[in-house]
């Protein structure tokens, strides 16, 4: 009796299917295994070494990848392969332990050292997005991208990471760093008063402002005073010195010495006040008025055809207006200028670049910002005809969207919404005006 040879069983089959697709000369075959969440690693690992790069992005972007693989492609010659790798190693940290998978844990922080020390820009800022708000986050990459020198990938950190320690806040900003860092600084959740005291000794005036702008940041009262000493020549403080919360009294009465008769009646109208702090600043409002009065009769009626009362200066917001109208009639404002201005603080100036390049009037944008509608900002963004890492951006910095709640890129650096969709969030957007 002859014996008969075992048949092969499925897994095997499929093994031996697998490893013919790995090499198979049409690259829509090593693609699609490329993004098979289910086979074995060590064809994975073979893909990491595909002539093509858009089967090693696949490879990069697949979580079932060897963190070996992850390791090679780290250092990868095609850009966005490190993108891709980049956003799927800040997706799947969270879920790792240190206790439960110690040897992967390690080849993931080596595969972030390679990645935060990337040549490229755009990698590191990638990086940087995706870890902002990651608390198992290495924190010394975050300190290293935080001493990154280009703003746009040391600003998330600095602004979200609570990994940063008082001390590393500190120590950066003794390094004199550059305004847009100072900014990110001044707007964390909850700075410690200490910070906040550097902020203010660096003199930078943006970097008040937005200190001043933190409603969680904690400002001792001699501080406080050391900024109203000087606020009544920086007019970019005056509203945020305004709406500030919890203002001791003395502070309220040198503010309404000095804030435009607007800003005044808001600090006139604030619950907050006890009634001795109220009569000063109701008694301040009528002398204003009284002097305004004065002025009105004590001015001589012009005569037909004199010449007009000099112009008014221009307003902050007219001036943004013009310069991101001069800036598109020059070609200069693509997204790293509205980077700029968004990592810096210019509020102003980056609505108005948004309004200019998207046709939707500056009201229209503040409203949607207020509504804090993350689909919405996408929208914008991509009307535009800028890229999700500015959208990313825009939904934190300018819309106020928590980072839990901000959209994410999907595969690290595509919009996640359909064109269907962001057209309609644009026709929405164009209808709060007719309200």
């Amino acid at each position: 009796m002859s014996a008969v040879a075992p048949r092969p069983s499925s897994d095997a089959v499929a093994y031996e299917e697998a490893k013919r697709l790995a090499r198979s000369p049409d690259a829509d075959d090593r693609r699609l295994l490329a993004e098979a969440r289910v086979i074995n690693p060590e064809l994975l690992y073979y893909l990491a070494g595909d002539p093509l790069p858009g089967v090693r992005r696949a490879i990069a972007a697949n979580p079932a990848t060897p963190r070996q693989a992850d390791l090679v492609l780290a250092k990868d010659d095609d850009q966005t392969v490190r993108e891709c790798l980049a956003a799927k190693i800040a997706r799947v940290l969270p879920h790792l332990s240190r206790d439960e998978h110690d040897s992967i844990y390690r080849l993931t922080v080596q595969v972030l050292e390679t990645l935060a020390r990337d040549q490229a820009t755009h990698v590191r800022r990638i990086l940087s997005e995706a870890l902002k708000d990651v608390t198992q986050a290495p924190p010394e990459i975050i300190v290293a991208l935080a001493r990154d020198a280009e703003l746009a990938v040391a600003v998330p950190v600095l602004e979200f990471s609570p990994l940063l320690t008082e001390e590393d806040l500190l120590e950066i900003i003794a390094m004199s760093p550059a305004a847009g860092k100072l900014c990110a600084i001044s707007r964390r959740k909850g700075l410690q008063a200490s910070v906040a005291d550097a902020v203010v000794e660096t003199g930078d005036p943006e970097a008040v402002a937005s200190l001043l702008g933190n409603a969680s940041a904690q400002i001792r009262e001699e501080t406080l005073n050391r900024i109203i000493d000087q606020a009544s020549g920086q007019e970019r403080w005056h509203a945020p010195l305004v709406h500030r919360p919890l203002l001791p009294k003395g502070a309220v009465k040198r503010i309404a010495s000095f804030v435009a008769g607007a800003l005044l009646r808001t600090l006139s109208g604030r619950s907050d006040l006890d009634p001795e702090t109220m009569r000063a600043v109701a008694a301040e409002v009528d002398r204003r008025l009284a002097a305004q009065t004065a002025a009105d009769e004590a001015q001589p009626t012009a005569k037909p055809g004199a010449d007009a009362a000099e112009k008014p200066d221009v307003s902050p917001r007219d001036q943004a207006r013009q310069r991101a109208s001069a800036m598109q009639q020059e070609g200069k404002l693509d997204e790293d200028a509205v980077l700029q201005a968004v990592n810096s603080g210019d509020r102003m100036l980056a609505i108005a670049a948004l309004s200019v390049r998207s046709g939707i009037a500056e009201r229209l944008v503040e409203h949607l910002f207020s509504l804090r509608s993350a689909k919405g900002v996408l929208a914008l963004v991509w009307k535009c005809g800028f890229t999700m890492r500015l959208a990313s951006q825009v939904q934190t910095r300018l819309a106020g969207i928590p980072p839990q709640s901000a959209l994410r890129a999907r595969g690290g650096v595509a919009f996640p919404l359909t064109e269907a969709d962001m057209e309609w969030q644009i026709d929405f957007i164009k209808g709060l005006g007719k309200e």
